[in-house]
């Protein structure tokens, strides 16, 4: 049997250990990707840590994958070898539960995370669900098209679905994995964007990304500012940080909406005051399936926008992991394949 260089985690709160497998056969309806490259996510700490229920040990994590397709598995229909394809944190769903049968895959009762139940990304080969598998359009390299299939999905889908029309402002809270797509994304789908981050360092990039105007948090009030603007109809949240989340609540306009994406253990303070009277809402949106997934690369590969990457080579995982915990790369982290 072939041999492939994988890196796993032998329990919760593990090491990253880099071992040799066999390279895994296709079952009914999945797909054998060869990985090109597969983004390092801070959700990648659930796996790591224990802090997902079920887990089995050991796993390869690795939710962010881009590569080719090598082989498939029997009642595969719609896949054939040598396709370029991706996989997300959407890792398949079951069809047949309440929420599958409206069309709902993203609240399927046995929802699949790739890299959770099953292994990732973190691998020179992996296998996927066959409905959980999305096309990459060829003007997207493997390290950009990685990325897309969570930061970017999430940020492009949330955006879609806001009910924010072309020429309303946007907000973009926070200049990081999310964020600097949020503002890319926003810009190009005709939004006034505002980008909003703490520090005067941030203004050019925030600019240069899109964004009509950038707000110091450090030197201004950024809701009295949104307030002043007329108030936004989208505040995109994705920085972590429920503290400054709640201090954006009142610049949001009449109808205004706080798009929660950033995931923050801590609570959002708000006053029903703060809401009903401007009929002002907060909503969490997850990432999408893998339909979503080809619209956002889709998007992307027309408006030319990328994500920002730092590349690692696969045996280099624990350092990659390492790098994006620390909050300071810019502004993606991705592996890269050996082999």
């Amino acid at each position: 049997m072939s041999q492939m260089t994988a890196v796993q985690v032998s329990g919760p709160g593990g090491v990253f250990e880099t071992v040799n497998r066999q390279v895994p056969e296709p079952g009914l309806q999945t797909v054998r990707i060869k990985v090109e490259a597969c983004g390092v996510c801070h959700s990648d700490v659930f796996v790591k840590e224990g802090h997902w229920p079920g887990l089995q040990y050991p796993r390869v994590t690795g939710h962010e994958v881009a590569g080719v397709i090598d082989a498939v598995g029997p009642g595969v229909t719609m896949w054939k070898k040598g396709q370029r394809v991706g996989v997300g944190w959407h890792g398949g769903h079951c069809g047949q539960c309440v929420s599958c049968r409206r069309g709902d895959f993203m609240g399927c009762q046995s929802f699949q995370v790739t890299g959770f139940q099953e292994d990732g990304g973190y691998a020179q080969y992996m296998i996927a669900r066959s409905e959980a598998v999305a096309a990459i359009p060829d003007a997207l390299a493997p390290v950009e098209a990685a990325p897309l299939l969570c930061a970017g999905v999430t940020t492009f889908n949330s955006l879609r679905h806001s009910g924010a029309k072309s020429g309303d402002l946007v907000a973009v809270q926070g200049l990081g994995g999310l964020g600097h797509l949020g503002i890319q994304l926003a810009s190009k789908m005709g939004y006034h964007t505002v980008a909003i981050g703490r520090g005067q360092d941030k203004e050019a990039l925030a600019l240069k990304l899109g964004a009509a105007r950038y707000l110091d948090t450090e030197k201004t009030n950024a809701a009295s500012e949104l307030t002043k603007m007329g108030g936004a109809s989208v505040i995109l949240a994705t920085a972590p940080n429920s503290k400054s989340m709640s201090e954006l609540i009142d610049g949001l306009g009449v109808g205004g909406k706080l798009l929660v994406v950033g995931a923050s253990a801590d609570p959002i303070t708000v006053t029903p005051i703060q809401l009903i009277g401007a009929r002002r809402s907060i909503q969490g949106w997850p990432s999408g399936t893998a339909r979503d997934s080809e619209d956002t690369l889709n998007f992307c590969a027309l408006t030319g926008i990328r994500p920002m990457v730092e590349t690692f080579p696969l045996e280099q995982a624990a350092a990659a992991y390492d790098r994006m915990l620390s909050g300071k790369a810019r502004f993606r982290v991705v592996l890269t394949m050996g082999g």
